[in-house]
């Protein structure tokens, strides 16, 4: 807020505010960036651990179709930096990628690592100055930022600031929230933080939660409403966890499952467990004559159906449905099972909520904070796993560069 330096801020350095900065040194622009944490893109690495998935390489049209709710806010910025501009600009920065089987860009030697201190690397020799442990509390009352630092309170003057702060999970790598207040204080509509890419809980039986906990349950269809009433069916595995279900499955149908709790107290996930066989094909199976054989035995060699997924079916129907071929049968294609709330946000890889765009100008601009602009997953929209939250921060930090890059000509 304040106009005394030269210099732009940009507060975050995750890659929202990384893709930001590297927009605003190109352009010749002296910058400072600051983060809380003891050094930058914790939350990146984080992600990074089990293999980065950069970006996805499905048609731009249906890439788009996943910001949900906030298509027509992300699909401008995500046309003009779209999964093949992500994978050219890894390129130039070392960082080959290939395709997954899954459709998912991930970088050949799947590592954040190697990327982030490339990325950083080059933004230092571009003449950005990065001052890590700074956590931003606001502003003092000549309109400079204030940050909370190791060595006390340090306060910077800045010509624009990029807030780039992140959404409200995995608060010990920075992703706090704590920003929220702040801004509410100062006038500015910010949407509830919520998990977005969670789990959820069903209360399982102690017998399954004892012996099932942490069961993959591979090669299933679920399906769910959103709140226009469209069915939702996505394809894929999860988990069966302590408390319920997680894994990239129920992920990509966390917001709709989100909003039927919100809105009913309670959500229907319905699973088939057998996508590949018919309903027909499967009551054929199930009412076979299996002679001696337990039902076990029968469900197993006749069906394919053993395990966590026996289990599952067991949770839900009780002894009579279990020996009625024709409940069996139905169970298999379309197992009910009740999600009673989402797990807390901290545990959620991404969250919901944020700043609404209908707060911000053409330029990404508060209304309410001339020369203060917000970027990435402080923003409210959400989008599932799979590059689609990477793709969003990064275009998001680069469009709302070029946006304080206009405000600054004008």
């Amino acid at each position: 807020m304040s106009h005394t330096s030269s210099r732009i801020a940009v507060v975050g350095g995750g890659p929202a505010g990384l893709a930001a900065a590297e927009v605003l040194a190109a352009a010749g622009a002296g910058v400072d960036l600051f983060d809380a944490m003891p050094s930058l893109g914790r939350k990146f690495l984080m992600a990074g651990r089990g293999g980065l998935n950069l970006t996805h390489s499905e048609p731009l049209e249906r890439f788009l179709a996943r910001y949900g709710e906030r298509q027509a806010e992300l699909a401008p910025l995500v046309r003009n930096y779209p999964a093949q501009a992500l994978c050219d600009w890894a390129q130039g920065l070392g960082v080959e990628t290939f395709v997954g089987t899954s459709g998912r860009v991930f970088p050949r030697e799947m590592k954040a690592a190697p990327l982030l201190r490339a990325w950083v690397h080059r933004l230092r020799a571009n003449g950005v100055a990065t001052h890590a442990r700074h956590r931003w509390t606001g502003w003092d009352d000549a309109g400079r930022l204030r940050f909370a630092t190791p060595d006390g309170e340090a306060t910077h003057p800045a010509r624009a600031v990029i807030l780039a702060l992140g959404g409200g999970s995995w608060a010990k790598l920075g992703s706090d929230g704590a920003w929220v207040g702040v801004l509410a204080a100062r006038g500015v509509d910010v949407a509830p933080l919520k998990p977005a890419n969670c789990g959820f809980e069903i209360g399982w039986s102690d017998f399954f939660r004892g012996k099932f906990a942490g069961a993959p349950i591979k090669n299933v269809q679920a399906r769910c409403t959103a709140a226009d009433g469209t069915t939702l069916q996505r394809r894929g595995e999860f988990v069966a966890s302590e408390h319920g279900v997680e894994g990239s499955l129920i992920y990509a149908l966390s917001a709709a499952l989100r909003g039927q709790i919100e809105r009913g107290g309670q959500a229907a996930l319905t699973l088939d467990l057998l996508p590949d066989r018919s309903p027909e094909r499967v009551l054929a199976d199930v009412a076979h004559p299996r002679g001696a054989r337990s039902l076990s035995s029968h469900l197993q060699s006749r069906v394919g159906i053993a395990g966590v997924k026996a289990a599952l079916l067991r949770e839900v129907l009780d002894k009579d449905a279990m020996h009625d071929a024709e409940v069996l049968a139905r169970a298999i294609k379309a197992l009910p099972l009740v999600l009673k709330a989402a797990r807390p946000i901290d545990e959620a890889i991404s969250s919901a909520g944020g700043v609404r765009f209908e707060a911000l100008d053409d330029h990404f601009m508060l209304t309410q904070l001339p020369g203060v602009f917000c970027a990435g997953e402080m923003l409210d929209w959400e989008a599932p796993t799979g590059g689609y939250l990477l793709t969003g921060c990064i275009a998001s930090g680069r469009a709302t560069a070029q946006g304080v890059l206009r405000w600054l000509q004008s």
